[in-house]
């Protein structure tokens, strides 16, 4: 049941995306926006009890709402599967940015992409050269293909195996959404969130995807250069181990996981990753939707980090990036396909 779940929910959200700022994220928003002002008293066990309400009671509503469906019909309780599937999982919650900046590229016309790029990720590259221009959006798609995609897929995967429904795709983008989304709100005047609630939910997104995030650079390898991202991965990732976002620590578990991700893209396609930073653009009235993802939460300045050997980026390496990425979801939805099979066998 899991693998046509999400395979309806994948054809689904190519068919017709959700649009952007639409009410399905809008009520997260809400719910995250809400638990924040109502919990958040600044002190450390304020920000776990915040963090647990906005992320774990939506889950378990989640999780209720499948049990309850599942006693009166299992096709109803598969059609929920797909629902919730639908508004966590896919690539058009992101991949415009990515279509419309390499169309543009192709075409020769940097200006357009850098306002694209800049739009995006909220930062200014107006100065960025070609190259550059390509290995950011290289960065910042296999780091969203993770989030929206692979990190879903596999916290999905593993609690409805337990028959836990969808819950876990749930718990994985709302721990992902609220870590971004209350350190941008602390930039917006009286309506921030505490130091504690900020690193509370730095942490746990850390934990969470600590086992998602060392899978698709593991599925990346397997599809792409084996022994080019392994190396990569034991070699390199600390390089991009320097985000100190939230008052972490460098090379501590909540800023390792988007390193090893980038690292192993690099030995997967042969291509330089890592070096000088963007400057966040910031505008503080501007509210980061739930589908929004990238390398650091909005708002916060990225650091210079060392570059990887590889390949200087170039236009041809987007769409490898494209093929690495399909190459993987087909990697894991047939591994899906295989344990699904073994459980109606078995």
């Amino acid at each position: 049941m899991s693998f046509f779940a999400v395979l309806f929910a994948l054809i689904l959200e190519q068919a017709r995306p959700l649009a952007r700022g639409n009410w399905v994220h809008a009520v997260f928003r809400g719910w995250a926006r809400w638990a924040s002002r109502s919990l958040d008293a600044g002190k450390p066990h304020h920000g776990w009890l915040a963090w647990t309400v906005a992320v774990l009671v939506p889950a378990l509503v989640t999780l209720l709402v499948h049990w309850l469906l599942w006693q009166v019909s299992a096709l109803l309780a598969f059609a929920w599967s797909v629902a919730i599937l639908y508004v966590t999982l896919g690539f058009r919650q992101f991949s415009h940015y990515f279509t419309d900046i390499r169309d543009a590229l192709d075409d020769g016309d940097e200006t357009t992409a850098r306002e694209l790029l800049a739009q995006w990720r909220q930062v200014d590259a107006s100065e960025l050269p070609r190259s550059e221009i390509v290995r950011h959006v290289i960065e910042y798609s296999v780091i969203a293909a993770h989030r929206h995609v692979f990190g879903v897929l596999g916290w999905f995967a593993v609690l409805a195996a337990l028959g836990l429904g969808p819950a876990g795709a749930v718990l994985y983008r709302m721990s992902e959404f609220v870590s971004r989304y209350w350190i941008h709100k602390s930039k917006s005047p009286g309506d921030g969130a505490s130091p504690s609630l900020q690193r509370a939910a730095t942490q746990a997104w850390g934990v969470i995807d600590y086992v998602p995030a060392r899978v698709t650079s593991l599925g990346f390898a397997v599809v792409g250069s084996f022994e080019d991202a392994i190396d990569a991965w034991r070699h390199y990732t600390q390089r991009f181990s320097a985000n100190t976002s939230a008052g972490n620590a460098p090379g501590t578990i909540e800023n390792r996981n988007d390193g090893i991700i980038i690292a192993a893209t690099s030995g997967a396609l042969n291509v330089r990753l890592g070096g000088e930073a963007l400057k966040a653009a910031f505008v503080p009235d501007a509210s980061p939707g739930f589908e929004t993802d990238g390398l650091e939460p909005e708002g916060q300045d990225r650091i210079a980090t060392e570059s990887t050997p590889g390949r200087e980026p170039e236009v041809a390496h987007l769409r490898s990036v494209v093929g690495l990425v399909w190459r993987s979801v087909v990697l894991w939805m047939l591994l899906l396909a295989l344990l699904t099979l073994a459980r109606l066998l078995g």
